[in-house]
């Protein structure tokens, strides 16, 4: 007989979920019957850095090769270069290996670097890619001020208003402040947000916006993304140091998320940047583990926003499964 635990915890006050789904998620019914639901994500951040000539007061530090390095308040040609590498070389060659194997990807494309390459939007919407929006730029947004990061928001959304069309249906800004999640619910347009690495399933929450001069909460469907089977980890230490070692951890991820979808069907999704999977000695594991799932039956490898709409047809927000978020 099981031990009913108590705790004088007040779980209500607490502003985290620390229970999620309980050890008990959702059937995820992914089409097809598929045991599991496989997303590659691909960052288009060159061009959105910080860098002194962005108008930013230090130069980027962050996800490069150039491992270390001081913020300078200069020009850092180093990694300017080693970023310039995604949009001159990288890209091209992971956009090529998914066009070589017919499947689809999402994309988080920071506005002011689609801004700068026109040309990589142009192939990534002919290859029939998602583009999500990654902010307005692929900076910290931790202690910015509200009013300057909604205005950051509202300046993105237009950009791709206008060069798409019409505004993505997801955002990630990955270096997100607390603030983040109600500025882009409050935005409007965006289904899902993917600022979260909380979860192998979508869930729901229920967000504050203003609406006029008063504050309700609606729901907002989250998509969890990953820092783990993620090329980042090629540019950390510990980390990657070849492409062997990558594929086995994407293929040891996946090994156990297809078995156990035998009975929980799950999502697994791999974090890509043009500068680092798309170097020639990396590539390789890229090409090796997409060889690999082809082989398997019942695998639905998919956009960002299929993922969105199958949940939102499948397991709409309920008062049962969607908790406020605070």
């Amino acid at each position: 007989m099981t031990k009913k635990i108590t705790s004088d915890f007040d779980q209500d006050a607490y502003p985290r979920d620390l229970k999620g789904y309980g050890g008990n998620p959702p059937k995820a019914n992914w089409p097809g019957g598929a045991k599991i639901a496989v997303q590659f994500v691909l960052n288009i951040e060159e061009g959105a850095e910080n860098s002194v000539i962005h108008g930013d007061g230090q130069s980027e530090r962050f996800l490069s090769d150039v491992l270390g390095t001081p913020e300078f308040n200069n020009r850092h040609q180093s990694i300017e270069s080693a970023f310039e590498y995604g949009s001159r070389v990288g890209v091209w060659r992971v956009l090529d290996v998914f066009k070589e194997y017919g499947l689809p990807i999402t994309t988080f494309t920071c506005a002011a670097a689609a801004e700068k390459t026109p040309h990589i939007i142009e192939r990534v919407l002919e290859d029939g890619h998602e583009i999500a929006s990654h902010g307005l730029r692929w900076i910290t947004y931790q202690d910015m001020y509200r009013e300057t990061e909604r205005a950051h928001v509202q300046a993105a959304t237009k950009i791709f208003d206008r060069m798409l069309g019409g505004q993505p249906l997801g955002w990630y800004t990955g270096r997100d402040s607390p603030n983040t999640r109600e500025l882009v619910a409050e935005q409007g347009g965006y289904i899902y947000d993917s600022d979260s690495y909380a979860d192998e399933l979508p869930y729901w929450l229920n967000v504050k916006v203003e609406d006029g001069s008063s504050i309700v909460r609606k729901p907002h469907l989250v998509i969890p993304y990953t820092l783990e089977t993620n090329d980042m980890r090629f540019t950390s230490s510990p980390g990657f140091t070849n492409a062997e070692p990558f594929y086995q951890y994407l293929k040891d991820s996946f090994d156990t998320l297809y078995e156990e979808g035998a009975d929980t069907p799950k999502m697994l999704t791999i974090g890509l940047h043009c500068r680092i999977i798309g170097r020639a000695g990396r590539i390789t594991a890229l090409k090796q583990f997409l060889k690999y799932i082809t082989s398997k039956p019942d695998v639905w490898v998919c956009r960002r926003d299929e993922i969105a709409k199958h949940w939102y047809e499948n397991h709409p927000a309920t008062a049962d499964n969607s908790a406020d978020w605070m």
